[in-house]
């Protein structure tokens, strides 16, 4: 599979199931403390006002909560589906159009960067190109939060709410990931494993690592 081709399926699937997705995941911090925790932690981390992009950002709901606790947040995505509903939700931030893998940012410029749950459709030979990306936008000292399930095999979703698109899922170990990201410059902080709420499937990892 190309690079296009990746950023073509996840873009696809993420248009057609948009408006269902974001009224299954209303609320996605509501059930979890430890998640609530771990941005309180990267927030005080990067410091009140600081420029922050939530990366993958979806409906833009982990957008509104880095923006509550303070942070100069704003978000992007390939879906023009998903960003319709964030802007629609959040008039007063900014969402715009883009692949992670190549951001329309400035070296050094930001304060702190986020990848929840969103770096699980990039195939394992581009983690180190999208890490890359993260530590060229953050400033010396800028902080990165990231988010995904774990484990060694994908979960496959086949026409999920009944839309004609099917996309892989994938799971990773924290060791790997941890080992991509101070390859790519960053020193991990935090590695954070919790058991699955209500629902999932299996355990979830946040990391957080400092450029």
């Amino acid at each position: 599979m190309t690079d296009s081709d990746f950023l073509t399926r996840t873009r696809v699937f993420y248009d057609a199931i948009a408006e269902d997705y974001a009224e299954r995941f209303r609320d996605p911090f509501a059930k979890s403390p430890v998640d609530r925790a771990m941005f309180g932690v990267f927030a005080e981390l990067v410091g009140p006002g600081g420029a922050v992009a939530d990366l993958g950002c979806g409906p833009g709901r982990a957008t509104a909560k880095l923006r509550a606790l303070g942070l100069d947040v704003f978000g992007v995505d390939l879906s023009e589906g998903m960003l319709a509903i964030a802007r629609r939700e959040n008039p007063d931030l900014l969402f715009v159009q883009g692949s992670m893998l190549q951001l329309d940012v400035a070296d050094g410029a930001l304060a702190g960067a986020v990848s929840w749950y969103s770096s699980i459709h990039t195939p394992v030979d581009e983690l180190p190109s999208l890490f890359g990306e993260f530590r060229r936008v953050l400033a010396p000292g800028g902080h990165l939060l990231i988010g995904f399930q774990v484990g060694d095999e994908p979960k496959r979703h086949d026409r999920p709410f009944g839309h004609d698109v099917i996309l892989d899922f994938q799971r990773r170990r924290p060791e790997f990931i941890g080992d991509l990201l101070e390859d790519a410059g960053f020193e991990l902080l935090s590695r954070t494993v919790r058991a699955p709420n209500d629902g999932e499937p299996v355990p979830q990892a946040c990391l957080i690592a400092r450029a």
